[in-house]
Parts: structure tokens; sequence; C-alpha cells
């Protein structure tokens, strides 16, 4: 598999609407979900090996990737302790931006799922706390 490639074609599919793109040879994926969402459906699926392109990563989406085996990442937005977690599990990565942290939807604080994961360090607790506070906020409406 051609590596830089899918991970070219990845970015490429980056338009419109499409949130999160996951390719590997002629095989791709692509999601219009927001968040985290993407990510988690396609857990459980045969993604090891794969490139990503993604509009938003933060430290939740970055121990998502390395569940899914991701082995090249690349994201419009990433954030600092996302590139840690990335940098950690030896999945190369390339952004448009870094920014210190990813905020929430309002635009007011630290992105939930960033905030969920904050000082963990093991990928499958991080999904836990991933999934625990996403019932939080589905419970809540959000």
């Amino acid at each position: 598999m051609n590596e830089p490639n899918d991970l070219a074609r990845a970015k490429s599919l980056l338009t419109g609407r499409v949130t999160c793109a996951i390719v590997r040879g002629e095989h791709a994926e692509t999601s219009e979900l927001r968040g985290v969402a993407p990510l988690l459906a396609w857990l459980g699926g045969d993604f090891a090996g794969y490139s990503a392109a993604d509009k938003v990563v933060g430290r939740a989406a970055a121990f998502l990737y390395v569940l899914l085996g991701a082995k090249a990442l690349y994201a419009a937005v990433l954030s600092e302790p996302a590139a840690e977690v990335l940098r950690a599990h030896g999945i190369s990565f390339s952004y448009g931006r870094l920014a210190a942290r990813i905020v929430n939807r309002a635009g007011d604080g630290l992105c939930p799922m960033e905030s969920a994961v904050m000082g963990e360090d093991d990928p499958r607790r991080a999904l836990e706390k991933i999934k625990a506070k996403r019932m939080e906020l589905m419970q809540k409406g959000g």
C-alpha cells in the first residue's frame, strides 16, 4: 500500500460536507457526521494501516484513530494534546493549523470530548470516557 498516496487521497476527500475520510488502496470511507461520531461508528471495522484526513482532531479523536489502527493522519486543525497522542502511538501526522486546544461548538470553552480525556494515556480507557461523555451529552440533548 502506498501511504503518501492514501493520505493525499484521504485529504482530497475532505470537501463540502465531508468531515473525515479514511483510505487504504482502493478502499475509502467518508463521513459527514461531526465530532467523534464517525470514528466511533468505524470502530470494530478493519482499518489497520489506513491513512486518514479529518477537519478537526482533538485528543479524543486522536485516541480513536489509535484504536482504529490508522497509520497516518492529516488534520485541518489539530490540537497540541492530540499531537502528543499521535506521536506517542507512532502515527505520522500533518496539519493545516496547530491549536493549543479544541473549543466547544459554542466557542466559549473546551470541547467536552477533549476535556473528557485530558490526562488519559490509555486508548481503551479514553474510549470508555468518550462513550460516557457522549451518553451524558445525548441525555442533556446536546
